[in-house]
């Protein structure tokens, strides 16, 4: 018999979970079997997942960072197997384990609150450290490499296209004339130096302009295209996927993924019969992404952009 998580129960220190007891009601029906937290991260999900799961249920744990496979604290637990790797190559990462038919699949996106705390990972605007933002050992440039170095356009368009800053153009000049940047703290008064007066009023100025080299430096977007495609590949009929995002580049990739692969029928409109014979890969769980209750944003405040997108993979899939 599984045990209900308690909701206001606080995790360990490392990185708080978001929507903890909402993921664990995602896979709470599933059979015991292989569980892929894609994100490990602290562990918060692992933990509650193992907590509401049936007895038997195997988590295996990725995380890009190996900073957090060591601080997880669950190491020598048997039901975890914990990979450093990109959830990009999901599908070796699990079959070097021989986990290849998971029944359940989560990722939750983004950067942990650890992460985001330790000034000299690089990440935040909020606090002086070096220009790195590296998820992990596997990126291949720093944040150092992408302000002082690369050309102007192209620093524009990082800007532009994954920060979806309108003043990107201001921005990347201003960071070419103040070159070389020595550090977060430089380039996030670079930034707000640049950005006119309105686009000050809601929120740091820098925001966007270092969601934009973190998810160049990291290719973050194409691991999630890369790692979903995977995981739903590899999931077994029945089987759940997952998705945490916190902001509109990923949460629009899984909501498009997720809404091809419930398609049904692919005919014109105007054909009387089907004649595909196509059947829908999955089912929606989730019709609307969930978002945090105004309580655990009061208790967290960096669940507020958080978003929650689930799948059930359908037992009968036409070839």
């Amino acid at each position: 018999m599984t045990q209900r998580p308690d909701r206001n129960r606080r995790e360990p220190g490392y990185h708080r979970p978001v929507l903890a007891s909402e993921v664990a009601e995602v896979f709470r029906p599933l059979p015991a079997g292989v569980v892929v937290d894609a994100t490990f991260g602290g562990g918060g999900h692992t933990r509650r997942l193992l907590e509401t799961m049936e007895h038997g249920t195997r988590i295996i744990g990725i995380d890009r960072d190996p900073d957090a496979l060591t601080h997880a604290g669950l190491a020598g637990d048997d039901r975890v197997t914990l990979i450093q790797g990109n959830f990009g190559r999901l599908a070796e990462l699990l079959e070097s384990v021989g986990a290849d038919s998971p029944v359940g699949v989560l990722f939750d996106l983004g950067v942990s609150s650890h992460q985001l705390d330790e000034a000299e990972r690089g990440f935040s605007y909020r606090h002086d450290g070096p220009l790195d933002m590296r998820m992990g050992p596997d990126a291949p440039f720093t944040a150092a490499e992408v302000v002082n170095e690369w050309e102007r356009n192209r620093l524009a368009s990082v800007i532009r296209r994954y920060g979806e800053e309108r003043h990107a153009g201001r921005i990347a000049d201003a960071i070419v004339a103040a070159r070389p940047l020595r550090s977060t703290g430089h380039l996030a008064q670079v930034v707000a130096d640049a950005v006119p007066a309105p686009g000050r009023r809601r929120g740091h100025p820098a925001r966007r302009t270092f969601q934009a080299i973190r998810i160049a430096v990291n290719g973050e977007l194409d691991a999630v295209r890369e790692g979903l495609d995977q995981a739903l590949g590899l999931l077994v009929e029945g089987g759940r996927c997952a998705v945490i995002s916190y902001h509109s580049l990923e949460d629009r990739i899984v909501k498009r993924r997720f809404a091809a692969g419930a398609a049904g029928c692919i005919c014109p409109p105007d054909l009387p019969v089907c004649a595909c014979g196509r059947t829908a890969e999955l089912r929606l769980l989730t019709r609307r992404a969930i978002e945090p209750s105004p309580e655990e944003v009061e208790e967290n405040p960096r669940a507020r952009s958080a978003r929650l997108r689930a799948v059930e993979k359908n037992t009968e899939v036409a070839a």
